[in-house]
């Protein structure tokens, strides 16, 4: 195991795509000589070892370069359960040291024209620049922050390439009308219901249809999953331009798992063309969960925080990743995943902040079962005064049996169901009602949420059930005639 690296090397160090002259070989071959060593280094030719405290992220096996995915636990990585979440270790690390703030900086996808190759000539090319006296007068002065600023003006532009430049700030969104629907009931405080909609395995579109039409009375938005669990079935987009043709409100889901940085952006600008106002972006499942054979499971060529930076700039800036500019940028409401429950709530609320100042405008959760601890999470994301600027949405599953219960809480990553629900739903297996009971913890757990300040809404996800929606909206008050009415709160309401 690397001496600086709390885990494996997970595979073989990058080899590059073209030869190279013999002394950035030479130089490849010494760097690898040192941080393979210390760092388990894999040649990425993208290094970020100073920004995620010395541990590689590229140990992650899905090759995550700012953040945890909604999987992360203290314990393992759900991938590889014989490894530790290697972000997990990053996050904990930088908390001790107090390099915390460093993880806001959104870092950019990998740069393949350089995998396999060294990254020491970029940092000795950017030192030249400066020249070594005023790097050794910074590092030397005795003045405040002067080491940090030295530093960072030599690592800085070599992480931060020309066609990415991005920061740790907040970027509001450069528009004023709603985008959507969802949008606009949002920003009126109306305390909004959500539901997910499972696209069908086949191209036959009648159940779909049927239960677009029976849910969109009773929800501001209905989503439509991107082949969630890595299991395919019909696409996203297909499902909201139907969903768009019947009158209701769709969020496309899109995964960087399936999406390259080429696809996302040209299936944004069609789907933005055919109508879609809403976007959730989502790293994706891994597809060590899906059904074999498996397909590779160590390249996301976006994390859902980069797919957030490229799209609000798509829209704001009117560029593409590449620089180019649009005539007539797309127009859409930027959605993130939030895991509240995945891991250290102080880690997953910087993970939140990250997505928000990239772009983010609404989260939806992922499945909560225990309203109570929701709390600490909701305080943790308001000292990070980033609940005014994003509407949550807390994810809501109806149970149908206590099979499924102690499934999401042995399999499903980032789901944590407590200990007195499933022996709510082992009573009610051993009494023969168990879609009875898992529909009244549902009501219980909406109540609370309800009663919740800054949470401005929930999102049902009644997984292949979704004629049970519209019992709970209406029993929960949350009817289309009796919306209860929420303000945006700052950050002093919460704490």
């Amino acid at each position: 195991m690397p001496g600086f690296t709390p885990g494996r090397r997970y595979q073989p160090p990058f080899m590059p795509f073209q030869r190279q002259p013999f002394k950035k070989r030479a130089l490849a071959k010494i760097e690898l000589a040192v941080k393979g060593p210390l760092f388990g280094c894999r040649m990425c030719g993208n290094c970020l070892l100073q920004e995620t405290a010395f541990i590689c992220p590229m140990e992650c096996p899905k090759g995550l370069r700012n953040g945890p995915c909604g999987g992360s636990t203290p314990e393992k990585c759900y991938v590889d359960e014989s490894r530790p979440c290697i972000w997990y270790k990053i996050y904990e690390r930088s908390f001790k040291l107090g390099r915390e703030a460093l993880l806001l900086e959104v870092l950019p996808p990998m740069d393949w024209k350089k995998a396999g190759t060294d990254s020491w000539g970029d940092v000795f090319e950017q030192a030249d620049k400066i020249g070594l006296k005023t790097i050794a007068s910074g590092l030397t002065s005795g003045k405040a922050g002067s080491v940090t600023q030295t530093l960072d003006s030599i690592f800085k532009p070599v992480r931060q390439p020309d066609w990415w430049q991005d920061d740790a700030e907040y970027h509001a969104p450069k528009y004023d009308e709603p985008a959507s629907e969802l949008e606009r009931r949002l920003k009126a405080g109306e305390f909004v219901v959500a539901a997910e909609v499972t696209p069908p395995l086949s191209i036959n579109t009648e159940k779909l249809k049927q239960n677009i039409e029976m849910l969109k009375p009773y929800v501001a938005a209905l989503n439509f999953t991107d082949s969630a669990s890595a299991i395919p079935r019909m696409s996203s987009v297909a499902c909201s331009k139907i969903a768009l043709e019947l009158g209701a409100d769709p969020v496309m889901q899109i995964t960087g798992r399936d999406h390259n940085r080429v696809n996302l952006q040209s299936s944004v600008m069609g789907a933005s063309a055919l109508g879609v106002r809403n976007m959730l972006c989502l790293t994706g499942d891994s597809m060590a969960l899906g059904p074999g054979p498996q397909g590779r499971m160590d390249v996301v060529d976006l994390d859902g925080i980069q797919m957030l930076w490229v799209l609000r700039r798509l829209r704001d800036e009117a560029k593409y990743l590449d620089g180019r500019e649009i005539k007539a940028p797309p127009k859409y409401f930027l959605g993130a995943a939030a895991s509240p429950f995945a891991s250290n709530m102080k880690f997953q609320s910087l993970r939140e902040q990250k997505k928000v100042n990239a772009g983010a405008q609404f989260f939806q959760t992922n499945v909560v079962f225990d309203a109570d601890a929701l709390d600490e999470w909701l305080n943790e994301i308001a000292r990070r005064n980033i609940l005014d600027k994003i509407y949550i949405l807390i994810g809501i599953t109806p149970l149908k049996n206590y099979k499924t219960a102690a499934y999401m809480h042995k399999r499903i990553p980032g789901v944590f169901v407590p200990e007195k629900i499933l022996k709510r739903m082992e009573a009610a297996k051993e009494q023969g009602n168990e879609q009875e009971e898992g529909v009244q913890i549902a009501l219980e757990l909406i109540e609370k949420i309800k009663a919740k300040q800054g949470v401005s809404g929930i999102h049902l996800m009644a997984i292949g059930w979704e004629e049970i929606v519209p019992r709970i909206v209406t029993e929960t008050g949350l009817g289309k005639l009796e919306r209860l009415q929420v303000g945006k709160l700052k950050a002093a309401d919460v704490l």
